[in-house]
């Protein structure tokens, strides 16, 4: 097993008022060699928006493009016609494919709007750009981990185009949990969304991450009430 911690406080980080995010990984003006990106996981930041601001209508293509909101909601435009609202307990995902642009905004007028956005390369790059979303309870993850984001067209969980797993739990303190990898060969990266969590021996607190490979499972231990966010991605 191989392992490397990232402590929140090593994200890159950038304050534009109404705007305040990390980054796992290099993204505009953080640029980190040795941090670009961790197998086919390109981009995960963690974003606070101010009350009634957002990103106005950009670009993208051939990318997987997954938004877990955390707190409040968000309004969601795209050239494909969607026009939805994303509120907490939702997540949603974009096949960028051949190319989209959107626009995504906190419609509230007093609300920030706290939000995870997750990149992934995809596994068939150039197809029909594709959109969904959907709620999960926030009880259906209790002392367990559940897919939310899976390459099966068929569970419950959303379909993305790629071998790729994103997972999430919300334990108590003392409930031991166990992960086991879904595709030989992937890797996982664990981030902590909320608690503090003894996960492959090291005690990682509110938004450190641990990047695992070359395992076929990992063991938590939450000291107090932990949700864990689980990306599990092939590495090459």
């Amino acid at each position: 097993m191989k392992t490397e911690i990232i402590k929140a406080s090593d994200r890159g980080h950038a304050d534009h008022g109404w705007l305040k995010t990390y980054h796992s990984f290099s993204f505009a003006d953080y640029q980190n060699p040795e941090r670009v990106h961790f197998g086919m996981l390109r981009v995960l930041n963690d974003d606070t928006v101010a009350a009634g601001k957002g990103f106005g209508t950009h670009p993208h293509e051939n990318m997987e493009i997954v938004t877990i909101v955390l707190k409040g909601s968000v309004e969601h435009k795209d050239s494909m016609g969607n026009t939805s609202v994303i509120k907490t307990h939702e997540v949603q995902i974009m096949s960028a494919g051949t190319g989209i642009t959107h626009s995504e905004f906190n419609p509230s007028g007093t609300e920030e709007l706290q939000l995870l956005q997750i990149w992934i390369f995809p596994k068939e790059r150039d197809i029909e750009p594709r959109y969904d979303q959907r709620f999960f309870q926030p009880d259906f993850r209790r002392n367990r981990f559940d897919f939310v984001v899976s390459p099966d067209e068929t569970g419950e969980s959303i379909w993305i185009n790629q071998d790729a797993y994103i997972s999430m739990g919300r334990y108590a303190r003392g409930i031991n949990a166990t992960y086991k990898i879904k595709k030989p060969g992937n890797g996982i990266y664990v981030f902590i969304i909320s608690g503090k969590v003894t996960v492959v021996g090291k005690v990682l607190d509110e938004r450190d991450a641990v990047a695992v490979t070359e395992t076929d499972k990992v063991s938590f231990v939450p000291s107090t009430e932990s949700e864990i966010l689980v990306i599990e991605v092939p590495m090459n």
